[in-house]
Parts: C-alpha cells; structure tokens; sequence
C-alpha cells in the first residue's frame, strides 16, 4: 500500500489583496509541510479572493494573479501544491487550478461547469474548460475539479476516475445558507460511491461582502463515508492519510509530477474531530463571521448601532459585541415623544449587560422644529406616515453625522421581514453601512436572541417578549400595518424563495387577502430594497444578487 498525507487548507483570502493571499498560501504550505504532507490544497482562487467581480475585467489584475502564482511556483519544493487562481489563455480567462511541484507549475485545470446562477455570474467573466486532466504523483492518480463540475455525473469527475483517478480533489468557493453543507456534503458522497473515488474537498471560509463562506472542508472515501472534517467558519488545516494501492500502469493521457512519492519523515498527526454545529449555531456564526470580515477587510475598528429597546438592534448589538468585542461597539439612543418607558429602560438594561458605550440624544427638539419649518407646505394636510418617517430619517442623520466623525461603521438592524415589506424608511433606519440580520426573518431573529440567550443572558427578557413596534406614533403596533410574523414569514419564503405564485401560497392554507397584501407590499417596495446596503446571506436566497427584480414592473 502506498501512503498519502494530504493537507486541505481551508483559508481566509480577502479579495484583492493578492500579495496577502500569496502569504497566507505559504503560510500554510509551511504548516502542512511541518507536518510532512505530500500534498496541500487550498480552495477556489485563493491568489484572488472570491469572488473578484469586475476586478477580472481589468488586464492589470489578471497579470498580478499570474505573476503572483508562478514566483510562488518558484519557491515550492517537495510538497505537491494545487492552488486556485485565474489563468489566462490568449484573451480568454478561466477559473482554473494549477498543480505545483518543485518549483514549476506541471499542469492547469480549468473549471469546465461555469457557476451561473444566484449570485454567481462566471459565465460574464469566464471560458468554460474542455480537458479533464489527471496527474500521477508517483503511482497515485489523482484529478482536480472546481466547484459546479461536482454536480455533474457524467462530467470531469466521472472521466477522471474513467482514465484510472482513485483521489480527486475539489477546489471550491461555497457560500454558506441554512441546511448548505448537508446538500453539499451529499453530492460528494454520490460523486465518491459511483466513481469509487476519494474525494477531498477544500472550501473557503471567511466573509466577503454579504456571502460567509463556511469552511467545513471534508475528505470522502470511495464508500462514500467521512474520513474528517474541518471546522466552521474558521481557517483550519485538516491533514489526512490515505492509503492506495500502487497502479500497475498508467493510463494514455495522465500528466507525470513526479516519478515517485518523495520520502518523508513519519510525525503523528494531531487527534482532531470537528463538530458540526447546530442549525440556529451555524446561522449565528455566519452572521459573526460575516460582520467581523466585512468591517476589518473595509479598514473599520468600530460600529455604531441605533438602539431603540426592541428585538432587532438589540440581537445586532449583541453580534457586534461577540464579533468585534464590546470596546468597538457604540449604541446611540435617540428617544422621540412617541418612545415609552419601556423602551428606555430595556435599552438601559441591554446596554449594561453587553458593557458598551451608549451615547443619548433625544430628537424631541429636532422633530419639532422639522414640524415648524414644514408646516406652511404641511396646512391642511393631515399627519400620515410622512411625520413618522421624519423622526427615523432624524435618527439616521444622526447616526451618519457620527459616523462620518469618528469613522464608525453604522449597521443597520431590519430584518428580511421589513425589507420584504418596505416595513422601512429610506434613508431613515435604512441609513447604513452595513445590515447585519437583512436576510434573518422576523421569527428567526428571535430563536437568534433565545439561542444566544442560552450561551449567557444578555437580552433583557422584556424585550423578548414585548410587543413588535416602532414607536413612532401613540400605541403603534407592527400588527397595524403587518400579518403576524408567524403568518407573514411563511408567506415571504414561499414567494421569495421558493418563487410559488398567489393561488399556489393561497392553496397552503393562507387567507387570500393576507396573501394579497403581503404580495403586493413585496413588489411596490423593490426601489427601497435596491437603496439598502448590503447584508449577509443565510437563506437560500437573500434579496440583492439572488434576486434581481426590476424597479419598474407591472407583473402580477
């Protein structure tokens, strides 16, 4: 039997910074080698964060992706390498792979399934690939793929396992919703069991913009059974052994790395078994991990969040607290003539338990003197939303004034709920930087609250409890203008995530009119939603790249 160490490092790479990405593959190449791995992979276009956009459109950027790669190729030695980068062939561009072994790049796959759906765009950027290339590392055939390839059965997987593969490594950027890694982890183990192959799959793991990719990298053995894990939402080394059996002869068409597996000083691995996380555990971590990322990677040191007493900012204010620690978080409680006691001692409480800073300023004065320079324009007209909305476009001036003093990231708290619904105003509590629980419906946002609650209490009870409402008129209820959450969450995810129309929601049990309105307020309010900033994905489909309804649309 032969053995095979192998090393899948699943890093962090921030789009972009090729240089640092360059580094951190080294690093772990480094680690990888301390431990006497044959070989070490990392995940899709790691010298170029995931994904680059538009970035790829720029000749400037290609070019220093290449030249990164190949003076990296240059310094690798006897640990076989297989890095994810974009490779340029003439004037088209490709998601591609490159195996590197002693100081040159021996071959290149490139990515043969382009990913073109939600918030993927390759086929704008790419060239699909038409080669499914093996290599053989001493008398070890293994191959490469890229993410989508996976999905398909009679695909690259299938002919390299065909030209004699019995190990395939799967470069990939996944980002992270509910229930992801499950699907993901049941395609490999199909993918493993038809083909008789292993299967070690690297995944990336960190934030970028609104995606969390979660890690989670894994290896399959030809039965279809996990080997070991990585862990979540964290940068992780996994090392494997793998034992082969020699192949007598190769077959036409495989790429030699080298003749024979280097020899190698045997050191026992660490005992290591990462845990799966729980559903509201994994929701959570890809809501920390997507908030640190996305306020370190833009150069920010602290956040500021407006604290009004109620479920949503006190659930971003505690995830702000556990993402960057509490010295970084700044609440600001701005009261109007409307906001009830209640509310002032639940922000009290909160504010004690997660030890942040609170800055207080009432807008009692400032709302009145809007009125009284709108009063001439206002006569005659009754008060409607329009004075409502006044006092949450005061608080978000306020918010960005000290913002733009001090440098704090505003993050926004409306949940998928209200940007469904335009249950929001523009440039009011939707003025922002960044909105942490934008994809978390209004129901999730409470298990989120009671599952953190459990790790140690700091969300007042009163607020778990209380009422939904804004505040912004005597005895306002969010059930005066909203179905009860209960009903109207379904109700969004059927038409928002699962695309049913009115009469297939209607037949699930749901009042036509309810459905209705609910439809209704979904399509009048995309030209708030395409203002908002941006969110981290959890679901299966968040509203921005996911979904990318026109403004002006008279579809029903």
């Amino acid at each position: 039997m032969l053995n095979l160490r192998i090393g899948l490092a699943q890093v962090n790479p921030t789009v972009g910074d090729i240089k640092a990405n360059i580094c951190k593959v080294k690093e772990y190449v480094k680690r990888a080698e301390e431990y006497s791995a044959h070989i070490v992979a990392f995940p899709e276009m790691v010298v170029t964060g995931y994904p680059p956009e538009d970035l790829l459109l720029k000749p400037k950027f290609i070019e220093d992706n290449l030249r990164a790669l190949y003076e990296f190729a240059s310094s690798v030695e006897d640990t076989l390498v297989i890095v994810g980068f974009v490779d340029k062939v003439k004037k088209n561009i490709y998601n591609s792979a490159a195996i590197i072994y002693r100081g040159r790049v021996r071959g290149i796959y490139h990515k043969m399934f382009l990913s073109n759906y939600g918030v993927f765009d390759e086929k704008r950027y790419f060239q699909a690939g038409e080669a499914s290339l093996v290599f053989s590392f001493g008398k070890v055939i293994f191959g490469v793929n890229i993410g989508e390839d996976i999905r398909d059965v009679e695909g690259s997987i299938n002919k390299q396992a065909k030209q004699g593969a019995r190990l395939i490594f799967i470069l990939n950027a996944s980002p992270f919703y509910a229930g992801k890694i499950d699907i993901r982890e049941k395609i490999i183990r199909s993918q493993a069991r038809r083909n008789k192959v292993n299967i070690a799959y690297i995944n990336l793991a960190g934030g970028q913009d609104g995606l969390v990719f979660d890690g989670v990298s894994f290896i399959i053995d030809r039965e279809g059974r996990l080997l070991e894990e990585g862990e979540m939402f964290k940068e992780d080394l996994l090392l494997v052994d793998l034992k082969f059996l020699p192949s007598k002869r190769l077959s036409e068409g495989v790429i030699t790395v080298t003749k024979d597996i280097p020899v190698k000083k045997r050191i026992p691995l660490p005992e290591k078994r990462a845990e799966r996380l729980p559903y509201l555990a994994q929701i959570y971590g890809a809501l920390l991990l997507g908030l640190k990322d996305y306020v370190y990677k833009n150069g920010f040191e602290k956040v500021v969040i407006g604290l009004s007493g109620g479920i949503d900012s006190s659930l971003v204010a505690t995830l702000a607290c556990d993402a960057l620690g509490r010295e970084n978080v700044v609440g600001v409680f701005m009261p109007s003539p409307y906001t009830s006691p209640a509310s002032r001692e639940d922000v009290e409480e909160l504010v004690d338990n997660l030890r942040i800073r609170l800055i207080k300023i009432p807008i009692d004065e400032i709302y009145k003197i809007f009125l009284e320079y709108l009063k001439p324009q206002f006569k005659g007209v009754k008060k409607d939303v329009t004075e409502e909305n006044i006092q949450a476009r005061i608080r978000g001036t306020i918010l960005m004034a000290l913002s733009n003093k001090f440098g704090w990231l505003v993050l926004t708290t409306g949940n998928k709920s209200e940007m469904a619904c335009g249950y929001a105003t523009l440039y009011g509590d939707m003025a922002g930087g960044f909105s942490v629980i934008k994809d978390v419906p209004k129901t999730l946002v409470y298990r989120l609250a009671h599952y953190r609650n459990t790790i140690s209490k700091v969300i007042p009870d009163h607020i778990l409890i209380k009422e939904p409402s804004a505040e912004l008129k005597p005895n306002q209820k969010d059930k005066d203008s909203l179905p009860p959450y209960e009903i109207l969450d379904p109700i969004l995810k059927a038409y928002i995530e699962e695309e049913k129309s009115l009469e297939e929601i209607v037949s699930l049990g749901f009042e036509r009119k309810i459905v209705e309105k609910v439809l209704t307020m979904v399509d009048k309010n995309e030209y708030k939603r395409r203002q908002s900033p941006p969110g981290i994905k959890i679901t299966p489909r968040a509203f921005g790249k996911d979904r990318r309804m026109p403004i002006t649309n008279k579809f029903k």
